[in-house]
């Protein structure tokens, strides 16, 4: 699927409509320069999961937890931003490969950082810029992927 995002309002409508498509257990992986919207996509796909505090970028934490609830069970999502990590074994050193477990969603920024190490994303989300606005495509590497992808509805305005 790919789809121009005008500005961030497009972003955030983009991050909403994959908060209403999110199941447990899915990886998804982030690619896309600095300034792409890697983040802000992030940032508004927890805020529409129902997260209601703050969502920082993981920059120099490496990854942020949050809790929400998906069909009315709690799904932890965690958010790594891996742009500082200097070769892929400080991923598995931190213990974060244990986190891609069957349950616990995870969305990977820079994930080429871990690469041979970090299990296979289910959804790849590829960002660019584009002008004043972004292109973005989403692409199923699984049947979970697939799935998410099935139950995703995109707003018709992007």
């Amino acid at each position: 699927m790919k789809a121009h995002l005008r500005d961030e309002s497009h972003t955030a409508a983009l991050g909403a409509a994959l908060a209403r498509a999110l199941l447990p257990g899915l990886s998804i992986h982030l690619h896309g320069d600095l300034g792409a919207g890697k983040t802000a996509l992030t940032r508004a796909l927890l805020h529409a999961a129902g997260h209601q505090g703050h969502v920082k970028s993981p920059t120099y934490t490496l990854a942020e937890p949050y809790r929400i609830t998906l069909d009315g069970a709690p799904v932890n999502v965690i958010h790594y931003d891996l742009y500082r990590m200097g070769s892929p074994e400080e991923f598995l050193d931190a213990g974060f490969r244990e986190d891609f477990d069957g349950r616990n969603i995870c969305i990977v920024e820079w994930p080429d950082k871990a690469e041979g190490v970090l299990p296979p994303p289910d959804l790849l989300v590829s960002l660019a810029v584009a002008g004043a606005g972004r292109d973005v495509e989403l692409q199923a590497f699984s049947a979970l992927g697939s799935s998410c992808l099935q139950r995703l509805h995109i707003p018709q305005t992007l």
